[in-house]
């Protein structure tokens, strides 16, 4: 076997002499997703393994809940494409919109709405992304149990990061933003249903 050249080494090593081939590229190493990344959706098999039927049993700012409903609630998501990204959850362990109850349809829109109401208010969101990815081919990422993202935008918010380093910039951080969200959910929920019941009387 031929003996490997210094310049093959040169290239193959960094200045620490590790192995790997230099790149281009700036690394934000974020270990706390690995478990999420390492099992995928087959970390979620049945109820007792689900963390949108284990949240509510805790309490809420462990949880990262901002409110709850009667049969639906809304959670933080953990791994957010904005500050102030929200899941609305329902409380069953469904997987499709089309298992919602009648009345668990209701709440699940009402919350989404107050929930944009509510970003408005606080960060001035000039826009939303709102979607449920149904199914694992659908992109859902935890499949088993429904859940609806709503994401704040705002204007110049989609930079060159996302596009070519696939790397988002998020300014505030998850517990603060649920502080801030959950404080001035009642007043605008009130505002909401206010306004809600003037429209059905006109």
């Amino acid at each position: 076997m031929a003996d490997r050249s210094t310049d093959h080494d040169a290239e193959s090593t960094d200045d620490f002499v590790l192995a790997g081939t230099p790149d281009a590229f700036e690394r934000l190493w974020t270990p706390h997703r690995l478990a999420y990344v390492s099992k995928g959706q087959s970390q979620v098999t049945d109820e007792a393994s689900c963390p949108f039927c284990a949240a509510p049993q805790r309490d809420d700012e462990a949880s990262l809940i901002v409110t709850r409903g009667k049969t639906c609630y809304v959670v933080m998501n953990l791994y957010p494409y904005n500050p102030g990204h929200l899941l609305v959850c329902p409380y069953r362990h469904v997987p499709d919109y089309t298992d919602l109850t009648v009345e668990e349809t209701a709440e699940f829109a009402e919350l989404s709405q107050i929930g944009m109401q509510v970003l408005r208010t606080v960060s001035r969101a000039a826009g939303f992304n709102l979607g449920m990815n149904q199914g694992k081919v659908g992109g859902a990422g935890i499949a088993e149990h429904l859940h609806q993202h709503i994401v704040p935008r705002w204007g110049g918010d989609g930079n060159f990061l996302p596009i070519i380093a696939q790397t988002k910039n998020v300014t505030g951080t998850i517990g603060d933003m649920r502080s801030i969200i959950a404080e001035a959910w009642q007043a605008e929920a009130q505002q909401f249903r206010e306004k809600q019941a003037a429209q059905h009387k006109e």
